[in-house]
């Protein structure tokens, strides 16, 4: 790591998004490093999650430390009190935050008010530790990084904004498929497009999902309405109409192409109903990763 923290992908310079990821795969076929023995690390969570919140207690544990969860109504981050004041009291008894925020800025005040590591688990710019676990799956699966096509098929919204940023600092070719008003900040396409042009790929946007998945070897899509835009659904529902994925759409793809969605989804939406469970669907590989790529990244921050 380049710090104490990460925050997002680009805490990482490009060739250590690929150490992390083959940390991840070494972690997962061998034993489990154990750099937290005695520490607590807190998991400060203003949204719920089953895949993130699970993921990290167990790999927390298998890595000799311990939890304590705070929720929303536990903390009320910024809301009972600022952000620096949870920051600066937590750092007094932690050894580590795991934060799943709204705002992208409570991760940056709480990392400028400590001297323990924090760790990005969602904000609304970024999700960096899926886009880890998912490059571990693409290479399991496609048995390179370096020259695989991915489309994203959606929204660009955080999930694909970190996957964009990994996939480019790996020399993966990135393609977003969505409605011109749903395409990436300025932040992360000027930064994902310098990491792309060291490594020789390319990160593009089409509006066509039959454009994007032409020659794919990942299709991936994610919801629609994300936590926090749930009122702006009728809006999304009516813009994202025709980019749902299902077989059809994936025939377009590669014949070896897999599916790959980071959960939960909502089927009849974004993905049709059997999506999956479709024979090219990887999705259940996917959150399994996210327990090992998870690891990797604590072992990065916490081991001498």
């Amino acid at each position: 790591m380049n710090g104490k923290d990460f925050l997002s992908i680009a805490d990482l310079a490009s060739d250590q998004v690929e150490v992390i990821v083959q940390k991840a795969a070494e972690i997962k076929n061998g034993k489990t490093p154990r750099p937290l023995q005695d520490k607590i690390i807190a998991l400060l969570f203003e949204k719920p999650s089953l895949r993130t919140r699970v993921s990290f207690e167990v790999g927390i544990r298998q890595m000799g430390g311990q939890c304590v969860y705070l929720s929303k109504d536990d903390v009320g981050l910024g809301v009972r009190e600022p952000e620096s004041d949870v920051a600066r009291v937590l750092d007094r008894w932690l050894d580590g935050i795991v934060a799943r925020v709204f705002s992208h800025r409570s991760l940056q005040i709480l990392a400028e008010h400590t001297s323990i590591p924090v760790v990005n688990a969602l904000s609304d710019l970024e999700h960096p530790c899926q886009a880890l676990g998912d490059l571990l799956t693409i290479q399991e699966h496609k048995g390179r990084l370096d020259g695989v096509r991915v489309a994203f098929v959606g929204d660009g919204n955080n999930v694909a904004s970190s996957l964009a940023l990994g996939c480019a600092s790996v020399g993966a070719d990135f393609v977003l498929a969505s409605p011109e008003d749903y395409r990436f900040t300025g932040v992360v396409l000027e930064e994902a497009g310098r990491r792309a042009a060291l490594k020789k790929s390319r990160v593009e946007w089409v509006e066509s999902p039959a454009a994007a998945v032409r020659d794919a070897d990942v299709v991936y899509t994610d919801v629609w309405v994300s936590m926090g835009h749930e009122g702006e659904e009728t809006r999304r529902l009516e813009a994202f109409s025709g980019y749902q994925v299902d077989g059809a759409l994936m025939k377009g793809a590669k014949p070896d192409a897999v599916f790959m969605h980071d959960m939960p989804a909502h089927r009849g939406q974004e993905v049709s109903e059997d999506m999956l469970e479709h024979p090219q669907s990887v999705v259940f590989d996917q959150a399994e990763n996210r327990l090992h790529a998870q690891k990797a990244v604590l072992a990065a921050l916490f081991s001498p």
